[in-house]
């Protein structure tokens, strides 16, 4: 979307921030769709395959527009359509396990899969090169309507509120702020929060990057940091109770301060490879922090709270900490825009300095208990 957007649409860093913003606020809104209209009038599978057919509409009408504006405001209406999927494909998995501690990761390293197909597929017919990135919209577009064909076939998940009345505190996850009377879970929620100020940095400019400095292919090549998550993200269950959550978290944001280090210096000559490493950094910088970051809100949560809990853990961080993100990074990029184009040593500075006082507020005041009961909310 980025090179579509600057190339066709004509648009700045802060349009593009703003377009990449439309999932944060999707992600905040998206609660009140599942938890006060999904959940307690229809099965999870049929509003899914709703919702994704309605968003192969939307994504192919996007193409349609010539100004950033209607863009905008497609992209918006688009991803108001696409998040609440999110939670109902991971409740119809939920609905399958009997133990989902050890079986979703394995589940959900098939998502990467399919972004490692999608990026491999627009990269070698170099549609960033030749002025056809339009097609990137008809390939998701299809990739949805198919998704939204095949969603009726899915087992059966009935709504699981039909009995109750569900408010929107409750949709909203509020039940879960109990979890902040741990001060252990407080710090890391806050820094959960601040570290999505730099990770929009890489899903809004970093493939814009790489094709401005003159990287062919620069989708397919980005698919290395997918493979590199499928890896990491096997490795979590291994970890977690081996390393503890707070050598995994620091691992993760040191990972992002490299990520920007590598991207500072690289460029496609002496240097590609510090590209190549910090494209290939993204499997420890999202597992190592978000995943880890999961299980370690439902380990802390329990069964009374752990829906309410990862719902709070996602509007925050997917939304709130990505809406100021993308916006912030929208303006970092036009202020260091030059009259060939960037000057991105200097931006991807930003999230490296955010990244490492993100790593010195957690590492001064992040502190679990070593007992018994660690991971539960009386630790």
């Amino acid at each position: 979307m980025n090179t579509y957007m600057r190339i066709n649409l004509h648009s700045s860093g802060v349009q593009i921030g703003a377009a990449y913003s439309a999932l944060a606020i999707a992600t905040m809104i998206s609660p009140f769709i599942v938890g006060m209209v999904a959940d307690r009038f229809f099965a999870a599978q049929r509003i899914m395959g709703v919702l994704h057919i309605l968003g192969a509409v939307l994504l192919f009408l996007a193409t349609t527009v010539s100004l950033n504006g209607p863009f905008y405001w497609i992209i918006l209406v688009y991803s108001l359509l696409y998040m609440p999927t999110i939670a109902l494909s991971n409740s119809i998995a939920f609905n399958q396990m009997s133990d989902p501690g050890k079986q979703f990761p394995w589940i959900r390293v098939f998502g990467t899969l399919g972004w490692i197909v999608a990026g491999k597929l627009i990269g070698s017919q170099q549609w960033e090169d030749n002025g056809h990135a339009v097609n990137t919209f008809y390939l998701a577009a299809g990739a949805s309507a198919f998704l939204g064909l095949i969603s009726f076939f899915l087992p059966n998940t009935p709504p699981k509120a039909a009995a109750s009345r569900t408010s929107a505190a409750k949709a909203l996850g509020t039940e879960a702020f109990v979890l902040f009377k741990n001060n252990a879970y407080l710090i890391f929620f806050i820094a959960a929060i601040l570290v999505c100020i730099p990770l929009s940095f890489y899903y809004g400019f970093a493939e814009g990057f790489l094709n401005e400095i003159g990287m062919k292919g620069a989708a397919s090549k980005m698919i290395w940091g997918q493979f590199s998550e499928a890896i990491f993200i096997l490795a979590i269950p291994f970890l977690f109770n081996r390393i503890g959550v707070k050598k995994m978290l620091m691992m993760g944001m040191v990972a992002w301060m490299l990520r920007y280090i590598c991207f500072a210096y690289g460029n496609i000559d002496a240097n590609l490879w510090l590209l190549y490493a910090g494209i290939i950094l993204h499997g420890a910088c999202y597992d190592f922090f978000f995943v880890t970051g999961y299980m370690y809100t439902e380990k802390k949560a329990g069964a009374a709270i752990k829906n309410a809990a990862q719902g709070l853990f996602t509007f925050a961080t997917y939304g709130v900490g990505m809406f100021i993100g993308t916006w912030f990074s929208g303006f970092a990029v036009d202020h260091y825009k030059t009259d060939t184009g960037h000057d991105w040593t200097r931006i991807w500075f930003v999230p490296a300095y955010i990244a490492l006082g993100v790593l010195i507020y957690f590492i001064l005041f992040f502190r679990e208990k070593k007992t018994p009961g660690n991971l539960s909310v009386s630790a």
